[in-house]
């Protein structure tokens, strides 16, 4: 979703909201089957992605798609998770959108991080969840939902981001480590201080 310069502008105007949030709650339960494993039958995530990739304009080479077999970079739950979002793309809005080239982006960085806050299917079934992932997939193509504005689009995410949420945490338990790490040195100082002022005295 950023680039090196922050956060990817959100430049153009994308489908309605409601339009995808729909899409997902009627996601064929398929897609939320277990990926295949070497030894196993399983959803082919990585047939899934060359054919959305495909549909897209884009040519998916045999490395961008091995990153998309169980047990590579991803689990079985970004892997599901990518399933989901396959058939989330796959709406033809995106067949003419010109976004093609960011898809694996999207899914190789954008979709663990998701992966790692609920579990898949809660991404289909729960209204909140649901749209979070499709504001989450609009936003790392670059797009804002139709009608919104870009400070809208990023407000709204902003609020419902179980990943920003996780951040945020992330960031006051740094912050108070380092304030009692703080505290602790002052109360060292403060009693090797009082200890050489008693030597002295």
């Amino acid at each position: 979703m950023p680039t090196s310069d922050g956060p990817r502008p959100l430049d153009a105007e994308g489908p309605p909201l409601e339009q995808l949030t729909r899409r997902l709650q009627e996601t064929p339960a398929e897609f939320l089957d277990a990926p295949a494993a070497p030894d196993s039958d399983g959803v082919s995530t990585a047939a899934l992605v060359h054919d959305l990739l495909l549909g897209m304009g884009v040519r998916a080479d045999r490395k961008l798609l091995e990153g998309f077999r169980l047990s590579r970079p991803h689990g079985a739950n970004t892997l599901r998770l990518v399933q989901v979002c396959c058939w989330l793309l796959a709406d033809p809005w995106f067949a003419d959108s010109k976004r093609g080239p960011q898809v694996p982006e999207l899914l190789h960085d954008t979709l663990p991080e998701l992966a790692g806050t609920e579990s898949p299917a809660r991404f289909v079934e729960d209204a909140e969840r649901r749209e979070e992932l499709a504001r989450s997939v609009l936003a790392a193509l670059g797009l804002r939902p139709a009608g919104e504005t870009e400070k809208q689009a990023r407000d709204r995410l902003s609020r419902i981001s179980a990943v920003e949420r996780r951040r945020l945490i992330a960031a006051s338990r740094t912050m108070e480590e380092r304030a009692r790490a703080i505290r602790a040195a002052l109360a060292e100082q403060a009693a090797r201080e009082s200890a050489d002022k008693w030597t002295r005295e």
